[in-house]
């Protein structure tokens, strides 16, 4: 169900989502070419292609692929959307030496339990609370570790008219793992619990109107993209405590599991 067709749509501004129905992909759009945050699943590159072009972008036109985190359901299609537009590809440290040599990371929770992706040539690596520029496009990499040692989050603002807001794609915060892992005290990824914490406070503190998920029902988006559709008011979209909420279920999941590793 993740890779079914979803039509593209504006989420505001220079803002679209291009991905399928379960996992998202944002294209952000300038004159001078546009930015694109994710890629899905790797069957998922021909409908991500297709959603660009469907709204009158051009792949080609795509000079920046950016990530969350290199799971094969969030960069599988890096590899190829890359190749078909020649981007420019950067990401995390970590994300960067799986994207490129490893295709999975050691570290990462579910080590063991998922497929690697596809590698890419060359990427490049960005440091934490860098700004990434394309045309008048300005995006922000935010460190979000936990559900990888590499996660990360974007921000960037989008405008319609002299109305800008503060946009937020935040990276998976969930201590998801292979059987076995332990996050309470884990040995290939000891630093987990503290960087859960680190991304949490994270999104307790930033600007945030409009929140975005890579899998977008952890940010209720088809319900309020439904109830956009019905012409409730405000925009449902436009959310400015999304953000905390994530954070505040995200760390009663990570509570709920370390003390399920209690005793065992």
């Amino acid at each position: 169900m993740w890779n079914k067709q979803q039509e593209p749509f504006k989420i505001y501004g220079n803002t679209y989502y291009v991905g399928p129905h379960g996992l998202t992909s944002i294209l952000l759009t300038s004159k001078s070419g546009h930015v694109l945050i994710d890629s899905a699943l790797p069957e998922s590159a021909p409908q991500v292609v297709a959603n660009i072009r469907s709204l009158g972008f051009r792949i080609e036109d795509v000079k920046l692929i950016v990530n969350s985190h290199v799971h094969f359901d969030h960069g599988g299609g890096i590899a190829e959307l890359q190749r078909l537009s020649g981007a420019r590809v950067a990401a995390s440290p970590w994300s960067v030496e799986v994207l490129t040599k490893s295709g999975v990371g050691k570290g990462d929770p579910q080590f063991g339990s998922i497929p690697p992706v596809a590698l890419v040539p060359r990427a490049e690596t960005l440091r934490d609370g860098q700004t990434l520029r394309v045309g008048d496009i300005k995006l922000t990499a935010h460190f979000t570790p936990g559900h990888t040692p590499g996660g990360t989050s974007w921000t960037w603002r989008s405008c319609e008219g002299k109305r800008c807001l503060n946009l937020v794609y935040s990276d998976s915060i969930t201590p998801v793992s292979s059987d076995g892992f332990r996050f309470s005290d884990s040995r290939e990824y000891p630093t987990a619990v503290q960087d859960f914490e680190k991304s949490f406070a994270f999104l307790r503190s930033t600007p945030c109107d409009i929140l975005l998920t890579s899998h977008p029902d952890a940010s209720g988006l088809w319900q309020r993209l439904e109830n956009r559709q019905k012409g409730v008011r405000p925009d449902p979209l436009v959310s400015p405590n999304a953000c905390k909420e994530l954070a505040e279920r995200a760390a009663g999941q990570l509570r709920r599991r370390l003390e399920s590793e209690k005793g065992r």
